[in-house]
């Protein structure tokens, strides 16, 4: 499970903690540079963070895993299925963005991770660019990393788009957030849509933004759940 741009794995152990407990073998590696996660920071790709999470499922036991990635997550997700198709099961993808993302929510960004703002200005935004109306945004006033932030978008800046876009040949869970300000609902934008629904499954949160897993941890887990029972079946 491969967190959102410049925060770490906390974000997912309500998630991690629900499918742990359905008997489900779940990794959640930190991204270099966060925790005890080290690597070098300077002229990265997302090939550099794909083979970060190659390394993990080697050290794992090297079986085909499934692979999740939330928000930035997602594209080191899917680099991993095009680099190493051989490890990958399939890509779950958790509040993915289109190709072009609105300019309203990228503009944000920097606000939500600006410690020298004052707390109520920073939750304002927070709350603008990553979660639903009736959501508590104040779970994320923390947890931010915008040095490593920079360098996850530089990275993916140095990545062609068409050459991970795609997840290789890969089955896709399409996890999407119906209040998502980085992929509008009135956008019609799907997954499904450019690679096929024969490879493409998608799943639609309610009451739920961009931030997703500490909105709806139990809907994401059981969309999770009921794709890898359908998956096997």
């Amino acid at each position: 499970m491969l967190p959102s741009l410049g925060r770490d794995v906390e974000d997912f152990e309500p998630v991690s903690t629900l499918l742990s407990d359905a008997g489900y073998r779940v990794a959640c590696p930190s991204p270099r540079g966060i925790g005890a996660s080290t690597g070098r920071m300077t002229n990265l790709t997302l090939h550099d963070f794909g083979r970060d999470i190659v390394s993990v499922i080697e050290a794992e036991g090297g079986k085909p895993a499934f692979v999740a990635g939330h928000a930035f997550g997602n594209w080191t997700a899917r680099v991993v299925a095009v680099d190493r198709p051989d490890l990958v099961q399939a890509v779950i993808i958790l509040a993915a963005g289109p190709r072009v993302v609105a300019p309203g929510p990228g503009a944000g960004l920097p606000h939500c991770m600006d410690k020298s703002l004052d707390a109520a200005v920073r939750l304002d935004w927070i709350k603008k660019v990553f979660f639903a109306q009736a959501s508590d945004a104040s779970v994320w006033l923390d947890g931010w990393h915008p040095e490593v932030a920079d360098v996850q978008r530089a990275a993916k800046a140095a990545t062609p788009i068409d050459s991970w876009w795609g997840a290789g040949n890969a089955r896709i869970l399409d996890v999407r957030a119906l209040e998502d300000a980085f992929a509008p609902q009135e956008a019609g934008w799907q997954l499904s849509k450019d690679l096929g629904a024969q490879r493409v499954t998608t799943v639609a949160i309610a009451n739920a933004g961009h931030a997703l897993l500490p909105e709806q941890p139990a809907a994401v887990a059981e969309a999770i759940k009921t794709y890898l029972r359908d998956f096997q079946d």
